[in-house]
């Protein structure tokens, strides 16, 4: 699922997800422990990540470097949350809710 380099992610292999909404839903529907578990096993691994991803053309990715690459748009998701509100939801935010109309394409 991931390249080689970055196998010990495996098991957060859930949080490669496409869209920015799933990844808002992944983070809604998670614990603080499961997504501090994600981050402290991903943050570590960020420039890395990015370095390798580097060298791959961003609409040529392979699948397992697709995946990575998700995977560090996830930890994106999830850094907030972990390193600033101690909370899944952005504080004081009540039931505001924002949809995105367009991402970007790969």
């Amino acid at each position: 699922m991931l390249p080689a380099d970055f196998g010990s992610l495996e098991p957060f292999g859930d949080w490669a997800l496409a869209t920015e909404p799933q990844r808002y839903a992944r983070r809604l529907a998670s614990s603080m422990a499961e997504m501090q578990a994600f981050y402290d096993a991903a943050f570590p691994l960020l420039e890395p990540a990015l370095a390798y991803l580097d060298a791959f053309g961003l609409h040529e990715l392979p699948e397992a470097e697709r995946n990575l690459l998700h995977l560090m748009q996830s930890l994106v998701m999830v850094s907030f949350p972990v390193e600033v509100w101690k909370q899944p939801r952005v504080p004081d935010s009540g039931a505001t809710w924002l949809d995105l109309v367009t991402e970007p394409r790969i």
